[in-house]
């Protein structure tokens, strides 16, 4: 509900719309004064007439149309490729605001990484009773194939994308964990791109940390899991073809990298060893960045209808003759039912307490939880735990009666499968409208987290934004959009 406007700033009639409510406004304060991360920011965009803003915006989209920069929504009539909805304005994140993001998201992984390698071996967290066991041997993504196998230096996530929230409070929280394939870090480059040619000037003034090497440093961490014995491994991105909805980024990824894109039918194994098929012959492949998930990409160990894998693919992993990043069965560590764990997953590897906390969250396995939300699910956000994208989600406060009764009898049919949060009322940051006018919308923030010989973050990642006024759906597979994300350096 809209309880404010920003003081001293009531003069500018690019702010006219502009309110403040309980929500972190991510350019103005409590009481309304600038954040000063901001101030130039707002003073070089009331200085530039709407006519020039809605131009350069124009330009931006063409830009992105132009480049085939585009997202598959699906499930929509007029659905297939669309230009991936961008807004001009940035996000700015202060030098000691990402060191704090940089230092939890580094506990995170690492501890993710120790617990992984945990259950799929020794079990000690569960046999302890730190995590419950049900919650990992239920999980549709735990692979009992995994059990007591070895992954190069340990290592089950090798990229991450994790969604963070600012609260009322401004403290960042964690709301879910991306460890299978997480997508988005094209968007994440272009958009920079395509911000440094729109205000060159601005950019260079504001001391803004570079992305541009995320690729390469996605290449180094891929090199460093190589198997023994390959000091020059060649790698491979796998795809599931023209017909994903993240097909522009596998094809921009191995672009920068340098590698090849393949599908299932490029690779072929003989004698546990994975080949590539090319016009010089067959070409061994020794790392395979998969952006396929596990269910498709070997039908002889898991789907056996899937037309999009490699036949006989975990036989060659499990022989240590290829890497393949994440590995096999890591989507059990980002099930929505075990992020509830994880502040105890952190404590039990790394005696510490979490630095970025996680979102309070009920399982719907426990019966008084349960009872809760049945009773209030018009004001909760109730979701499926191994959907994502959006996908398989209810925002009780904008849901209908029927909508409520329909979700209440999918958890009582399966609680194991549903976990539910409080509306949040997430941080806003400036966006530019189409008429010219700067209003706030709900952003998250999804940065991007390398694991391999070492952790690399690069400073800023993904701020996905709800374009329209007053939603809270910031997915992207949902019609939402993003902006670049400056990270200072000061």
């Amino acid at each position: 509900m809209s309880t404010a406007r920003p003081s001293g700033h009531l003069e500018n009639p690019a702010l006219a719309e502009y309110f403040l409510d309980h929500a972190f406004d991510e350019m103005f304060g409590e009481h309304g004064e600038i954040r000063p991360q901001y101030r130039e920011l707002l003073e070089a965009l009331t200085s530039i007439p709407r006519d020039e803003l809605q131009r350069r915006k124009r330009s931006a989209d063409v830009s992105f149309l132009t480049q085939g920069i585009t997202f598959t929504v699906y499930g929509r009539e007029e659905g297939t490729e669309r230009i991936f909805p961008y807004d001009l304005l940035p996000r700015v994140i202060t030098s000691a605001e990402w060191q704090h993001i940089e230092r939890g998201l580094t506990q995170r992984i690492t501890a993710l990484n120790l617990f992984l390698h945990d259950i799929y071996n020794e079990g000690r967290i569960l046999e302890q009773g730190f995590v419950p066991r049900e919650i990992v041997y239920s999980c549709q993504h735990f692979r009992r194939q995994m059990r007591g196998l070895q992954v190069p230096r340990n290592v089950y996530i090798a990229v991450a994308g994790t969604d963070l929230l600012r609260l009322e409070s401004g403290e960042f929280a964690v709301l879910e964990d991306n460890l299978r394939v997480p997508s988005g870090v094209s968007y994440m480059l272009t958009n920079r791109r395509i911000m440094k040619r729109t205000f060159p000037q601005l950019f260079r003034s504001y001391g803004v940390r570079p992305i541009e090497h995320y690729t390469q440093a996605l290449l180094g961490t891929l090199k460093s899991l190589a198997p023994e014995g390959r000091p020059e491994p060649s790698i491979v991105l796998l795809t599931p073809g023209v017909y994903n909805s993240a097909y522009f980024e596998h094809t921009y990824l191995a672009r920068q990298m340098g590698i090849e894109l393949v599908e299932g039918r490029d690779l072929v194994i003989h004698d546990n060893v994975v080949y590539m098929r090319t016009t010089a012959g067959l070409k061994r492949v020794d790392v395979i960045y998969r952006r396929v998930d596990d269910d498709f990409i070997d039908p002889l160990s898991f789907r056996p209808d899937s037309i999009l894998g490699v036949a006989g693919l975990f036989n060659a992993y499990r022989a240590g003759n290829v890497t393949l990043a994440n590995a096999f069965g890591t989507g059990v560590a980002d099930d929505k039912a075990l992020y509830a764990y994880v502040p105890q997953i952190i404590k039990y590897y790394l005696g510490e307490d979490p630095v970025l906390n996680n979102v309070e969250t009920f399982l719907m396995t426990d019966p008084v939880q349960r009872r809760h939300v049945l009773d209030n699910i018009g004001s909760l956000v109730v979701k499926a735990v191994g959907e994502s994208g959006g996908y398989g989600m209810l925002i009780g406060p904008h849901s209908s009666k029927a909508q409520q009764e329909e979700f209440k009898r999918h958890i009582e049919a399966n609680p194991r499968n549903y976990i539910a949060q409080p509306t949040l009322n997430f941080s806003r940051a400036p966006c530019l409208q189409e008429d010219g006018s700067i209003q706030p919308r709900h952003v998250d923030l999804r940065p991007y987290i390398l694991f391999g010989d070492k952790v690399t973050i690069v400073p800023g990642g993904l701020t996905r934004v709800a374009l329209r006024k007053g939603s809270l759906v910031v997915n992207s597979s949902q019609g939402g959009g993003s902006k670049d994300t400056w990270v200072l350096s000061y």
